[in-house]
């Protein structure tokens, strides 16, 4: 079994009041366009969210076609690491990827590779780099159990960077290059502001 995670317990500050997990993109909820591309891909998926999220994030998902469940974060302002797991604690697959519910292009056939890249190698964690140095930490593929432990042992020692979890890890890092080859590279695109999800509307 193949899992997913989508995370959205973020403030969403630079959106505005508005929860932008849950705003219409071009008439559909964004975290529902999220979901509906890792739908081919895996067989569960788990939403990361506060609980006053839950509702709005439910009606957003109805008729889904895979099993949704809920991980709800306990304390609201600790960050994407903590929500990440949070989220994979929650999972019954071995492997879960984790994405943010900001990016509507994720693409399922670079979400497939990473998937592979971890299973084929044993590996606790599959995470790209890019050629700008940064990492996509909340695009990447996950042990679940053991990546969960590591974001709870990394909170308990104070240290919230989204990296810290993998210095406990066996982990590899999928160039841009690679993924490149397998799908497309506005998967990793993210919609933070009103003028980027404007822009992102008229692409669907």
């Amino acid at each position: 079994m193949r899992s997913a995670v989508v995370i959205a317990g973020g403030r969403s500050t630079r959106f505005g009041d508005a929860d932008k997990a849950v705003a219409r993109l071009a008439g559909t909820p964004m975290i529902r366009r999220v979901a509906d591309r890792l739908a081919a891909v895996v067989d569960e998926l788990v939403v990361n969210c506060r609980v006053d999220q839950r509702a709005a994030i439910e009606a957003a998902m109805a008729d889904y076609p895979l099993s949704v469940r809920f991980a709800l974060d306990d304390d609201t302002d600790e960050g994407p690491m903590a929500g990440i797991g949070t989220g994979l604690a929650a999972c019954e697959g071995e492997y879960a990827v984790v994405v943010a519910c900001d990016m509507p292009f994720v693409d399922p056939d670079v979400v497939a590779y990473l998937f592979e890249r971890a299973e084929d190698e044993g590996v606790d964690a599959a995470v790209p780099k890019l050629d700008d140095g940064w990492y996509q930490t909340t695009q990447a593929v996950y042990r679940t159990e053991a990546m969960a432990t590591a974001c709870e042992n990394a909170l308990a020692r104070g240290d919230r960077k989204i990296l810290a979890p993998l210095e406990e890890l066996e982990w590899l890092v999928v160039d841009e290059a690679a993924i490149d080859v397998h799908g497309d590279l506005d998967t990793f695109e993210n919609l933070n502001t009103r003028e980027e999800f404007a822009d992102a509307q008229s692409r669907f």
